[in-house]
């Protein structure tokens, strides 16, 4: 099972909308997604850089952990409606945890609005969808893809999200699929 975790105000057509298309893509592995209800963004305070204006991605990774634990998951996706960053970075879009099996995307640089664009929810919620399967991947064991319409391609801006698709290239599909098929052997 993969959970979802709405972590602080998350728009629920995102949110419904992550869940219908994981769940869709997953099932072909016959694994489960479910959204759960949500922690609170007052939980990750300590998290906050008051100097950036930004939370530190990897500070909610250890909360999701036992998100994971506790539901006996194959892997949780945390999101999160804040601005994301890690040291050596600007921002983040999402980070992800391998041996935790755990992931965390950021909707606050996926709106259009961000861009000064006019908003837009149908594109959101596609740029929600890419980095939760990028993220996901990464949890599964892909590392960054060379192929720019891959979703494990590295999206050093908003362009590069825009450019990819939301599925994975036909070399990054047969590794994820043998990796979870290993993860399922393990647990």
């Amino acid at each position: 099972m993969i959970i979802i975790v709405p972590i602080g105000d998350i728009p629920g057509d995102v949110l419904s909308f992550l869940h219908s298309n994981l769940s869709a893509f997953y099932a072909r592995f016959g694994i489960e997604v479910r959204v759960i209800g949500g922690l609170s963004i007052s939980a990750f305070s300590h998290a906050f850089d008051m100097y950036r204006g930004q939370f530190l991605g990897r500070a909610f990774l250890p909360a999701l952990s036992l998100v994971k634990r506790d539901f006996r998951a194959l892997a949780v996706l945390g999101v999160v409606n804040v601005d994301l960053y890690e040291p050596g970075l600007n921002f983040i879009f999402g980070i992800a945890h391998p041996g935790f099996g755990v992931a965390l995307i950021s909707l606050h640089r996926l709106y259009p609005e961000f861009y000064g664009e006019p908003p837009d929810r149908k594109l959101l919620k596609e740029r929600a969808l890419k980095e939760a399967m990028h993220e996901l991947g990464h949890v599964f064991g892909l590392e960054h893809c060379p192929n720019p319409k891959c979703v494990m391609h590295f999206s050093n801006s908003i362009i590069d999200t825009d450019i990819k698709s939301w599925m994975y290239c036909e070399s990054c599909l047969r590794k994820l699929e043998k990796n979870i098929s290993r993860s399922h052997v393990r647990g």
